[in-house]
């Protein structure tokens, strides 16, 4: 039996994706078309970018207890180079895109709402401890 820290985070992201995927998790429609942050030049490559970010949203609220949109948007974050002389800047992450991503887990009964912030549920933990004990086994 193997917990959620002792696998590696990229491919429990992926198969969390894979479950979530086929679980229906809601995708709005405007996430195909839009950046993932000001920090981004382009959308996502990904094509089921929605549910790797949703996957590792989840992953984080595991981890990292309470977790608030704003807390989120920083982790998400990323660097920008400015073709000049000023130095790298950091962008934080789209936050309606994080926000739209818990309000589909809340629906499916992962994330649940308190006054600190969002948290996971025991069936949200029980859906990434099941992952990681299928990853550790293969």
């Amino acid at each position: 039996m193997s917990s959620v820290n002792e696998v590696g985070s990229q491919k429990l992201v992926e198969l969390v994706a894979e479950k979530l995927q086929q679980q229906n998790l809601q995708k709005p429609r405007y996430v195909d078309f839009v950046k993932s942050g000001a920090g981004k030049e382009r959308v996502p490559e990904q094509e089921n970018f929605w549910f790797v970010r949703s996957a590792a949203i989840l992953r984080q609220l595991y981890l990292h207890g309470p977790v608030r949109v704003s807390r989120l948007r920083t982790y998400f974050g990323n660097r920008k180079r400015h073709r000049s002389i000023v130095r790298h800047h950091h962008y934080k992450a789209s936050g309606s895109i994080i926000s739209d991503s818990l309000a589909s887990l809340e629906k499916l009964g992962y994330v649940a709402k308190t006054k600190k912030g969002r948290v996971i549920t025991a069936k949200g933990k029980s859906l990434l401890d099941k992952a990681a004990n299928e990853l550790s086994g293969r």
